[in-house]
This record gives C-alpha cells, structure tokens and sequence, in this order.
C-alpha cells in the first residue's frame, strides 16, 4: 500500500520533534532567525493537550552537546536522528532538512512528516539558480505528509510548495515571544539597556536587512535616510547600515552610495552582523526597514517590543510603526520624518498598539496553541 495514503490512528499523546540545524564547532542563536522559530515552536508544542513530549532533533554535523552549547537552556530535550526515528510520532522539519532516506522508514511505521518552511523560498531558489549560487535544499521527492508556511509567504510560495513538495500545504500563524530578546538583554553591560530612550537632538538610524537574498536589502531603507536628510540635514546623527560590510568593496554597491547625501556628509557607516539586541541598545534611536513579500520579521518585533521606532513597509503588523508602502522610498523618508516630529509625544500610545500586537505572536497563546494543535489532529484526519 503506498504509505502516503494508509490509514494511521493518532495515539493519544504525541511525541513531536522540531528539527534544528547543529554544527560542530562555534554557533550563534542570532546568525538567523530559523533558530529562534525553533524555540518558539517548541514553547507552543509544550502547551499542546495533543502533545506529551517535544523535543529538538539536532541535524547537520554537529550533536545534541553542541547544540547545549549555543542554546544555552534548551527549553526541551536535544536528541539526534537516529534517536528521533524511533521515539517520534511527529517531526516538524525546521532548520536542517530531513535526508529522503530517514523521512520514508519513519513514514512506514506510521510517523507524521511536515515541513514548516519560514523562508522564501521561491525567491531564494531562483537566486540559487539564476545566479549559480551554492544549491539549496527544498525539493529532495522526500514524502511530506503536509507544508506549513507564514502568511508572509501566502502570494509567492504557497502554490510553488504545493507543487514541487506535492503535497498539501497549510498556512500557519507566526510566532514570537520576548523570551529570547530578553535573556539577550539581560547579559548586556551595566550602565547599557535595551529599549527607546527619547529626548535625543538627532537620532541615529539602524538598518539591519541581511543583504543576503532580494527580499530584505538596504537598498530602500539608505533611500529613506536619504530623502529624510535631504528634506531636513538636522534630525539624523548616524545612520548605521548593519550586514553590509561584505558589500562596501563591490562597484555597483559603492557607486550606490557614494552618490547618497547621507554617504557624502560623513553620517553612513558599513558594518558587520551583530546581534540585534546588543546594537539598538547603546547606539540606535530608529530602525528603518524594507522588505519584499518577507513582511514578518523577528526585528520588527524586538524594535516594537522596546519602543523604538519603526519605519517599515509591512501591512502584517497591523497599525505599528511608521509605515510607507511598496518601494517608495520619498514616503518612507517622510514616515521617518514623522516618526522624528511625533514618537516621544505619542510614545505611550505606540507602545500600547506594539503591545497588542505582540500579543497576539505569543506561542503560548490559547488562540495560537489551538491552531497548531488543529494542524497536528488534521494530519491524522482528525479535528
């Protein structure tokens, strides 16, 4: 009988597994933002009625130890491959892909298989291919039970899953919690501390786009810098272009900048990654952002979560922030400016709407754990 259609009765507490990439060696929680949907996966699991146990199953080089290591506190177990093919009911493919050849034995003995794809991947594999760019993962003909992805991703991947996974594909809710932020926080300095001090002559902009695949450059957010000093050269001190440094030597990105007044007047600097929570607090006032079909990201999140504010062209934060729209970087240079005149006025309101909105993120939310909960039943045909 082919496995993908036999029958399997769900056992009444599930053992589910949420894969994460392990490496030997040195590894950060902030080099991505897949390790962090990890641990909020997880949290959520923990809160299932459908669920007994969670765990995070280390893929790639490294082992359960070396995962220790760069999370700290897993919040659950770390197990490996071969553990997790024998203990789990269900895995969730996350942040290391499942090898074709682990995923069909597993299905065989009644596991469920699903991959949450938290990327955008449609785009990202165009790049990979257009560009010869080192190959990707995506389509392995391993046989998923279902796709899980972002509302983010609704317009540009969804049907592009659907037909190179063959398989079903589910949108689910985004998750986000302060717990991670806040454990980052916490080891900061003494004297320095996360969250949006007002009162500042000058702000100092930050930019964080990781410059790595077209969907979130700092192409546009330069752009609104820009137009913001060019209608007024007295609000901005510094603008801060994080994860460019890898740039500042190639042609069209040089001549990019050096014709930007914010270039030319000596405010601009080029840097490396840093975490993000580090950064904001001891050197930044705004975050400026742009993205392209990506309009969900951690960095909104935390820039809300600590007041500060946000310039960004995303219409799935609902009312927060300062919002231009598309690619028009003459608007989000006036929603900067806006947010210079008005933010330590209304800074109260902004962090009651911010509040809200991250409300409705947390995994352990009723609404939330009911909704995975739902996806997990309906992979046994139940509800």
């Amino acid at each position: 009988m082919n496995p993908q259609r036999a029958p399997v009765a769900r056992p009444d507490k599930l053992r589910v597994g949420v894969s994460i990439y392990v490496r030997g060696g040195q590894q950060s929680l902030w080099e991505n933002g897949i390790y962090q949907n990890c641990i909020f996966l997880v949290m959520l699991l923990m809160r299932s009625p459908l669920v007994a146990e969670t765990y995070l199953v280390a893929g790639g080089d490294g082992s359960p130890e070396d995962a220790h290591a760069f999370l700290v506190d897993p919040l659950v177990p770390v197990i490996d491959m071969n553990d997790a093919a024998s203990r789990l009911d269900v895995m969730i493919e996350m942040s290391a892909q499942l090898d074709r050849n682990w995923v069909i034995p597993f299905r065989e003995r009644g596991g469920k298989i699903v991959s949450m794809r938290v990327g955008n991947d449609y785009v990202i594999d165009i790049e990979r291919m257009i560009f010869d760019q080192p190959h990707g993962l995506l389509i392995n003909a391993a046989p998923y039970h279902e796709v899980w992805t972002l509302p983010e991703y609704r317009d540009t991947c969804v049907s592009y899953y659907r037909s190179t996974f063959r398989a079903p594909v589910r949108v689910v809710p985004h998750l986000w919690s302060p717990l991670v932020l806040e454990r980052e926080a916490a080891k900061l300095p003494q004297g320095i501390r996360f969250g949006y001090r007002p009162d500042r002559r000058r702000w100092r902009v930050g930019i964080f786009e990781p410059n790595i695949c077209m969907v979130k450059t700092s192409f546009i957010p330069l752009l609104c810098c820009e137009a913001a000093h060019r209608a007024n050269p007295d609000i901005l001190e510094r603008v801060w272009a994080y994860n460019t440094f890898h740039m500042k030597e190639h042609v069209t990105f040089n001549n990019f900048a050096r014709h930007l007044n914010i270039v030319k007047h000596g405010l601009t600097s080029f840097e490396g990654r840093f975490p993000f929570c580090e950064t904001v607090a001891d050197n930044i006032d705004a975050v400026v952002c742009h993205h392209w079909e990506n309009a969900q990201n951690y960095v909104y999140y935390e820039a809300l979560y600590g007041g500060y504010p946000l310039i960004h062209n995303s219409h799935l934060i609902g009312d927060c922030g300062y919002r231009y729209h598309n690619f028009d970087c003459e608007q989000g240079g006036a929603a900067l400016l806006r947010a210079y005149l008005e933010h330590d006025t209304h800074l109260d309101a902004y962090r009651r709407a911010a509040n809200i909105f991250l409300r409705g993120l947390d995994p352990e939310s009723e609404a939330n754990v009911h909704f995975y909960s739902d996806a997990i039943a309906m992979l046994y045909g139940q509800t």
